[in-house]
């Protein structure tokens, strides 16, 4: 053992807070330009197509090469590939902030989205270097938890009140703050996690790459495009299976989906993102549209979830981790967010925030703090301490994949309906439905 591995044990709470620093980087990315969109478009004088992609050049990169930072941080080490992921994603915030124009904010955020590939796999890999299993690591998944699952929703509420006071590029400069506070205590407070053996197998990385990155631009466009994402997804998907079950040294090992905790985790990763983000995508169309809330405004409504979610994950899920298997929490956590979410199917034109908003909030909340730090968990049980980075990668990928091909579900079916309000209605039944199904596959499959 290092001394810096020794240091890092001696101080847990420092290395769990800079893993949990980054992790808050890395999520509230994906949000916390939301309410700062209109004010960016008006300065680069842009469409809502063109403004959208702000958003999603960084979702597109975050997915795309999670699975390669997961393998890096098994190959070469955790603490570097972490330190490089948050130095890129730094540096790329301080770029954005200073965009002359919307082509270089776009490639700012684009980078943004590979630095956060980098750390977030070796920041799951190394939580469970710095704490032994049992009570320490349940305390510390909560933690950590807590603050990821309310991370998005913290981030769009922060975005709003920086963008209303400080300017647009203020949100990036937060980032960039964050950031270098982050590697300032990186050295001293997380242990070397120095790499395996093995080499990173290029073609797969480059297929599943673009595979991954396809998915999610086919999942975020519309009309042709679309299709034609989706179909050369399919293909470079296929390719890249192929060719991992025939090399050595794959950049995903899949002989991990083998394992029961870690499918029940991705599919709990994936049901309850597609549900928790298309809440948060459909809340201020919803409060701003119909019950005329101003951005600020509709931030401030989504307190409750991340409120709910943080005390969830922080002060219940770690105990009750001690007592029950990641699989029930799982199951439960499913369930509660899907009613949460179909609590919204009370929604009407002129509705009462606190009678018909709030309690889909706070419930869908309390099931995102219960299911998150057990699928964070699950992900990793059984898994080779080698393996520890790429199937942390597996897990974020699917959150990535429900956060966006799942939302892309839920916006295609509302659309389907000449009633927006019902449209929104009937994503929230898909959403609701999809999580207690899911729910049924894990509570099942564990008694098999």
């Amino acid at each position: 053992m290092t001394d810096t591995t020794v240091g890092a044990l001696r101080r847990p709470g420092l290395a769990l807070g800079v893993l949990a620093g980054a992790l808050a980087l890395d999520v509230s990315g994906l949000g916390v330009l939301n309410a700062a969109l209109p004010s960016v478009g008006d300065r680069f004088d842009l469409g809502d197509t063109t403004l959208q992609w702000v958003m999603t050049a960084y979702a597109v990169t975050f997915a795309g090469f999670l699975l390669i930072g997961g393998r890096l941080a098994d190959v070469l080490g955790r603490r570097r590939v972490f330190e490089a992921g948050i130095a890129l994603f730094t540096l790329s915030a301080l770029v954005g902030a200073v965009a002359p124009s919307i082509g270089v904010l776009l490639g700012a955020r684009a980078v943004q989205g590979i630095g956060a590939a980098l750390s977030g796999p070796a920041a799951l890999a190394l939580l469970t270097e710095t704490f032994p299993a049992g009570p320490a690591r349940n305390r510390a998944f909560g933690v950590y938890a807590a603050v990821g699952a309310a991370s998005f929703s913290g981030g769009v509420l922060l975005g709003g009140v920086l963008t209303q006071f400080l300017g647009w590029r203020s949100v990036l400069w937060f980032s960039v703050l964050l950031g270098v506070a982050v590697l300032a205590v990186t050295r001293i407070g997380l242990p070397d996690g120095a790499g395996h053996s093995g080499r990173l197998d290029l073609p797969g990385a480059v297929t599943g790459t673009l595979g991954l990155t396809l998915l999610v631009v086919g999942a975020s466009s519309g009309g042709a495009a679309r299709w034609a994402g989706l179909a050369a997804a399919v293909v470079l998907l296929v390719a890249f299976v192929l060719r991992e079950r025939a090399t050595a040294d794959p950049v995903l090992p899949l002989g991990l989906f083998r394992l029961a905790p870690v499918r029940a985790a991705s599919l709990a990763a994936f049901l309850q993102y597609m549900a928790s983000v298309g809440m948060l995508f459909f809340a201020p169309l919803y409060l701003q549209g119909m019950l005329g809330y101003s951005p600020f405004e509709s931030g401030i409504a989504l307190v409750p979830m991340s409120a709910a979610v943080f005390l969830t994950a922080n002060f219940a899920t770690g105990k009750l981790l001690a007592r029950y298997t990641p699989h029930t929490l799982m199951a439960v956590g499913l369930v509660l967010i899907g009613v949460g979410t179909g609590l919204w199917l009370g929604t009407p034109h002129d509705g009462n925030y606190l009678l018909q908003v709030a309690p889909g909030l706070v419930l869908s909340g309390i099931g995102q703090g219960l299911n998150f730090p057990s699928m964070t968990s699950a992900a990793l049980a059984g898994v080779q301490p080698e393996q520890h980075g790429v199937a942390g990668a597996v897990n974020v990928v699917t959150q990535q994949i429900g956060a966006s091909v799942g939302v892309a579900v839920m916006v295609l079916v509302a659309a389907g309906r000449s009633d927006q309000l019902a449209g929104y209605h009937l994503a929230y039944v898909v959403a609701a439905v999809a999580c207690v199904l899911g729910a049924a596959v894990i509570a099942l499959r564990r008694r098999a």
